[in-house]
């Protein structure tokens, strides 16, 4: 049983992937607030914050609770909304109140003392940077696909001229995109040199060797437990017709595992969800990490076992 100190989940209502954990927790007798900061703190939850000779105190208020935050043992930053203000404000108005509760309660619920954070709001934040992920997975010991990051045309051409097994495109960052008026997603794709336009100009883009993969991977890694799957898929992004894929659990080789606890370390998270192309000698290829990645879609097995090491991260609270 917990030590009354609740566990404080930060995410949107239609989060299921969080009530699965919360499910564990409730089941452990451990308290849970729920919030969604974006958009419950304009509607029926209030945030307090007070700095004094007594040091950093706060009342969280929401429609079924009210908790001292210094009795806040962990905080699970899952899928929370974006602060985007109250409805019925002028744009301008709204735009203002949006970004004061980004930098008020945003800041003082990322500042909480002697609290477990899974993981911490913004190294979630620089984690999710491309170049930083390459960077330190270099360092940390993964093999890594040569890749180019450019908005020169005549360097990208280049570069995939250089590559003899072919060069996929990537977007940095999954910006929404509308094409004729419906969402449209920018999956991974594979380019050739007569497909380089001046365009590129216009922005930075990614351009990767392509793995020649026997399968892809994903490996679910909470603090030291690491859950691998094996993914099967017509498609060179998987993520595509997910529907087609097939997953079944994977040994994780040393070979990962301890650059995968490194990575984890040098970029201070406590959760990540590493993607890789493993080809058929069995090389391991880092492609990304996404520090929030969704995995209750895996096999049964992996999502409860991701499930009861996350809710043991969050009960267990600081020190873990």
């Amino acid at each position: 049983m917990g030590d009354g100190r609740s566990v404080l989940v930060l995410t949107n209502p239609y989060d299921v992937t969080a009530d699965v954990v919360l499910r564990l927790l409730a089941e452990r007798q451990v308290p849970v607030v729920r919030l969604d900061p974006g958009t419950d703190l304009h509607m029926d939850a209030s945030l307090t914050a007070t700095y004094g000779p007594g040091g950093q105190r706060g009342t969280l208020r929401t429609a079924s609770r009210e908790i001292d935050t210094t009795r806040i043992r962990s905080v699970w930053v899952r899928r929370p909304s974006p602060y985007e203000g109250p409805q019925g404000l002028s744009d301008q108005d709204r735009r203002f109140a949006a970004e004061q509760a980004r930098w008020g309660a945003g800041g003082f619920l990322a500042s909480l003392p002697g609290v477990h954070y899974v993981n911490h709001p913004w190294a979630n934040r620089d984690a999710e940077f491309k170049p930083m992920q390459l960077s330190a997975a270099r360092r940390c010991g993964f093999r890594v696909p040569d890749t180019v990051i450019t908005n020169d045309p005549c360097e990208a051409r280049e570069f995939v001229g250089q590559q003899p097994g072919g060069v996929v495109y990537k977007p940095l960052w999954n910006t929404p995109y509308r094409v004729d008026g419906r969402p449209h997603s920018v999956w991974v794709r594979e380019v050739r040199e007569p497909e380089i336009t001046d365009a590129v100009a216009v922005c930075p883009h990614l351009f990767q060797a392509k793995v020649g993969k026997a399968f892809d991977a994903r490996v679910t890694a909470v603090g030291d437990q690491l859950f691998g799957v094996r993914i099967d898929s017509p498609d060179l992004d998987w993520r595509r017709r997910q529907d087609l894929m097939a997953c079944t659990p994977i040994e994780v080789p040393e070979s990962v595992a301890g650059p995968v606890v490194a990575y984890l370390t040098e970029l201070r998270l406590t959760y990540g969800a590493f993607d890789f192309a493993v080809t058929t000698a069995d090389d391991w290829y880092f492609l990304e990490c996404n520090p929030n990645g969704q995995w209750a879609w895996q096999p049964a097995e992996t999502t409860g076992a991701v499930a009861h090491a996350i809710a043991d991260q969050l009960e267990k609270g600081p020190g873990t």
